[in-house]
């Protein structure tokens, strides 16, 4: 692909899902490239940086997060399914959690998100000084449950260069567990048949956390006698 016919919207749609793919230490213009069809001096022609790809990367994805209706939804639903898009997109791209602590990032996309967020939970009841605290609680708590998944997609695909990353989780796992067993709660836990449901994590954890949140809002919203 010419670097006369290529846009910068084609890049980083191909940047998203070369990241997706291998992570952000797989992103290069070099490999960018090979999956447009073209030079990476053709790529360099529209953007410059690395860094600059990421930040344009991370800002784009933001846009699949599905805003709730604040006038067709009372506020703890529309909290509860924005949240939930939140959780989902950053799950789908485990790379952005990841770039949260390695590069700078902005833009409308993102922009957008923490506007709609601060407009729910001012429609909640919240002064504004406390819709701010509301929205970056609950997207603490998104980003920290969607960091675990991204963190088994980063250990698996390291792992993956030994040529046998199963054995290695395997052995390990079994490792931790025999430490485990040493404490009564996780020897409860772990001697069971739900131990290897245990061990992957406890089922609805995110919903039980949000929830718990949630209620906690509207504990501080509920006028006092």
């Amino acid at each position: 692909m010419a670097r006369n016919t290529l846009t910068p919207d084609q890049i980083v749609r191909a940047a998203i899902e070369l990241l997706d793919d291998e992570g952000l230490d797989g992103l290069n213009m070099r490999s960018l490239g090979a999956r447009l069809g073209t030079a990476a001096t053709a790529v360099y022609w529209h953007i410059k940086t690395k860094d600059e790809l990421v930040r344009l990367a991370g800002d784009a994805v933001w846009n699949e997060v599905e805003l709730p209706d604040l006038d067709a939804m009372a506020w703890r639903p529309a909290a509860t399914a924005m949240a939930g898009s939140t959780h989902a997109m950053l799950t789908r791209h485990p790379w952005l959690g990841q770039a949260f602590g390695s590069h700078l990032l902005y833009g409308p996309g993102k922009s957008r998100h923490d506007d709609h967020s601060l407009a729910l939970y001012e429609k909640a009841g919240f002064s504004p000084a406390d819709a701010d605290r509301a929205a970056a609680t609950v997207f603490v708590y998104v980003l920290g449950t969607a960091l675990g998944a991204a963190a088994k997609v980063s250990l698996t695909r390291r792992l993956s260069r030994s040529g046998a990353p199963e054995q290695q989780l395997a052995d390990t796992m079994a490792a931790a567990t025999e430490v485990a067993m040493g404490f009564p709660r996780l020897r409860e836990r772990l001697g069971g048949s739900a131990a290897a449901e245990y061990s992957a994590a406890p089922d609805h954890t995110f919903a039980f956390g949000l929830a718990a949140i949630l209620d906690g809002f509207e504990t501080r919203l509920t006028p006092t006698a």
